[in-house]
């Protein structure tokens, strides 16, 4: 029998190409305006269309050379607009009124409340790449996958934040690739009391992911294993409108009655969307939508999550087989391309209720859940 690694890793400088985008991300989220840099040398100004307001928008027109902003949405969000082609994976939206912070909000925002602004002439075009990389920013900023932009702007003010296209596009790969071991702790858990906590965090700085190792898990075989994506509403609060609660603690406690195992617990609120994006998918399903479309309506994919954290968090814990406790083939077959054996799936089941009932229904009709 082989344990499992757990020695904690020295911090490494993180990379430049990191930093820059963790500092961009930050700036979007304060309201700013972030210069994005293509291959080519052009620029795309940005500012997200949450912080479009009147002195934002005129802050964002001083750097325009003769082009008017437009608003980069995703393909998906277009469509629910009926401005996209449908293979065009980013569209710029142009108004021959101007985009005003009123016609950017009824544009970008399916939750918008009160009456919508009339919106005039609106065409569509095709997105640059590096447009498409700022609506990518906003993503990772949790935010609405949605900028205002100008494109082939007018230099950069003196403390601008910039960021270039190429390192957005690879952030994500990049900072799971940094991850290293900072802390580690026993935390008995309640049917599971011999058990770990070992925290994982990228080389900027970001979002730790954890793992929770029950007893001592042979690595010389494959390991029990469930990844999970961490759910504020089910997890902590009891929510009934999924079934991530219940999953994470019958995960625990399969675990533990089979003496050995690992819970990935991954930061990945809401399928990749972020807290606050999954509220405003509830309150679209409370309109009347699925759990996809209201994903569809808001502009993202029906699922943004990644898989690589999960896959170097096993390499670091010298696991590279496992028996993985999922009902979602799309885990299995990720897992598997990013190097990590899936020896078996384990079914992963729970009863529905009358306000999950739906959900789980479209995971199995939608997304191919086996159930």
């Amino acid at each position: 029998m082989r344990p499992l690694q757990t020695t904690s890793g020295p911090q490494m400088p993180a990379p430049e190409t990191l930093i820059s985008v963790d500092r961009a991300i930050a700036e979007l989220r304060r309201g700013g305006i972030v210069a994005v840099q293509g291959k080519d040398g052009g620029v795309v100004h940005t500012l997200t269309a949450e912080a479009a307001n009147a002195d934002s928008l005129s802050m964002l027109a001083t750097f325009a050379a003769g082009t008017r902003p437009a608003l980069a949405v995703t393909g998906r969000r277009a469509r629910v607009l009926g401005l996209g082609a449908e293979d065009s994976a980013v569209v710029l939206l142009t108004s021959l009124g101007g985009m005003t912070a009123e016609t950017v909000a009824a544009l970008a925002d399916p939750c918008l409340s009160g009456p919508r602004p009339e919106l005039g002439v609106l065409s569509a075009s095709p997105a640059s790449a590096t447009a498409a990389q700022a609506v990518a920013l906003a993503k990772l900023a949790r935010l609405l996958p949605a900028v205002v932009v100008v494109e082939a702007g007018n230099g950069f003010a003196a403390d601008q934040i910039r960021v270039a296209a190429a390192d957005v596009a690879a952030y994500q790969v990049n900072t799971a690739r940094t991850l290293r071991v900072v802390s580690q702790a026993r935390v008995p858990l309640a049917g599971a009391e011999q058990a770990r906590i070992i925290a994982f965090r990228p080389a900027d700085g970001g979002i730790e992911h954890l793992a929770i190792v029950i007893g001592e898990p042979d690595v010389e075989q494959p390991v029990l294993t469930r990844l999970h994506s961490e759910c504020f509403t089910g997890d902590l609060l009891g929510s009934l409108r999924c079934d991530c609660g219940d999953q994470l603690k019958g995960a625990i406690a399969e675990i533990a009655q089979a003496g050995s195992g690992v819970l990935l617990y991954l930061a990945q609120e809401g399928r990749g969307i972020g807290l606050v994006n999954k509220l405003r998918a509830y309150q679209l399903q409370d309109d009347g939508f699925d759990t996809l479309d209201a994903n569809l309506q808001l502009g993202f994919d029906d699922d943004e999550r990644i898989y690589q954290p999960a896959a170097q968090m096993l390499r670091l814990l010298d696991i590279g087989s496992v028996r993985l406790m999922t009902n979602n083939p799309l885990k299995v077959g990720q897992l598997s391309a990013h190097g990590i054996r899936v020896a078996e799936r384990v079914p992963h089941i729970f009863p529905a209720n009358e306000h999950n009932r739906f959900y789980l229904n479209t995971k199995a009709t939608r997304s191919g859940h086996l159930f």
